[in-house]
């Protein structure tokens, strides 16, 4: 059942094999095992990474602890007034040191999408290889790994209806070769033999995934995930984007019209259901415990994505999101609730 769990993971997002399937326990592990078990390994002095400033905290801080190791560089590519990625600079700080790249498929912040495909392009003309965090992504529309060319995409399990402590780095073949695992113990290993006149062990690796796979794996998590892939392939991934779509033009049309509330980042239909906002007089932690004592969930501060933040010159940012479950009624709801709590 594990191992047609990976199938399925495969298929979902169009691998070529499912020995380009790794199992970890979410996007973070999967960030921090590219950065280790690839980072470590293929990064040199003077080579250069390459990272947008929208980036969640795992795409930024596996990143500089590998390159306080390594003494490889980092370069982060600006944002502009609405949070996006600023493609002018992102240009002009990509070189032949640029070794690989890292950006999110969709902001876990705004909900703003980059175009994945074309500049997975660019950073090939450029020989560097590209990381995507599509924690945000991957749950909410059809991604394709082969379509928009990525050589790595981490995706977590519990965002798309499935256990936590599941997720996937998936690896393009050719890159799995040029990686040694980070964590040693059981499973990951074919062999190893004692030499007893050099007194040492010679180990001998197991093969892609299971080379990257240490230790007794989360069995059932894998399975809860493969199931929610079945059901979300039920409903249709193109069904759950337009859904959300819908939910989410319906939500920012409401609240634009309310007193004291600030909308960030662009607000058209083309975003993924996140919409980040505060309300004038009150902290976005105020915000969200106002909001829970009506049964409404939302979150509040920096989303771990602190630079981003910075950058829009926010002290935080209440951020409410919509999946396929959420409707109409419930946004109304939504909005009442903002109208009373402008008054305060």
């Amino acid at each position: 059942m594990y191992e047609n769990s990976r199938e399925q993971v495969a298929k979902f997002i169009n691998a070529k094999e499912s020995s380009e399937i790794i199992f970890t326990r979410g996007t973070t592990e999967a960030i921090n095992l590219a950065a280790y078990s690839w980072g470590l390994n293929n990064l040199q002095k003077d080579d250069e990474v390459l990272i947008s400033l929208i980036e969640h905290h795992s795409n930024i801080i596996p990143w500089e602890i590998t390159a306080k190791l390594r003494g490889f560089k980092i370069k982060y590519a600006s944002v502009t007034s609405e949070g996006i990625l600023d493609l002018k600079d992102f240009e002009n700080k990509i070189n032949s040191k640029t070794k690989i790249v890292c950006l999110n498929h969709v902001s876990n912040v705004t909900g703003i999408a980059n175009d994945i495909k074309q500049l997975s392009k660019f950073v090939h003309e450029h020989g560097a290889v590209l990381l995507v965090d599509g924690a945000q992504s991957v749950p909410h529309m059809k991604v394709d790994v082969q379509d928009i060319n990525v050589d790595f995409l981490a995706f977590s399990g519990h965002k798309m209806l499935g256990p936590t402590g599941i997720g996937v780095l998936y690896v393009k073949k050719a890159l799995l070769q040029k990686m040694v695992p980070y964590q040693g113990g059981g499973e990951m290993i074919k062999d190893v033999t004692f030499n007893s006149q050099s007194q040492q062990c010679t180990i001998n690796w197991n093969e892609p995934p299971w080379k990257f796979e240490a230790g007794t794996p989360n069995i059932d998590g894998a399975v809860g995930m493969a199931a929610a892939i079945k059901y979300l392939e039920k409903i249709g991934m193109d069904n759950i984007l337009a859904h959300e779509q819908s939910l989410t033009k319906y939500a920012v049309d409401k609240m634009k019209s309310l007193n004291k509330i600030s909308l960030y980042g662009p607000t058209d239909s083309s975003k993924c259901g996140i919409i980040p906002f505060n309300i004038t007089g009150l902290s976005s932690h105020d915000v969200a415990l106002l909001c829970d004592s009506y049964g409404i969930a939302i979150r509040s501060g920096y989303h771990c994505a602190q630079p981003l933040h910075q950058m829009l010159q926010l002290q935080s940012s209440v951020r409410a999101s919509f999946y396929l479950y959420n409707t109409t009624e419930e946004i109304d709801r939504f909005i009442e609730v903002l109208k009373e709590l402008q008054t305060l």
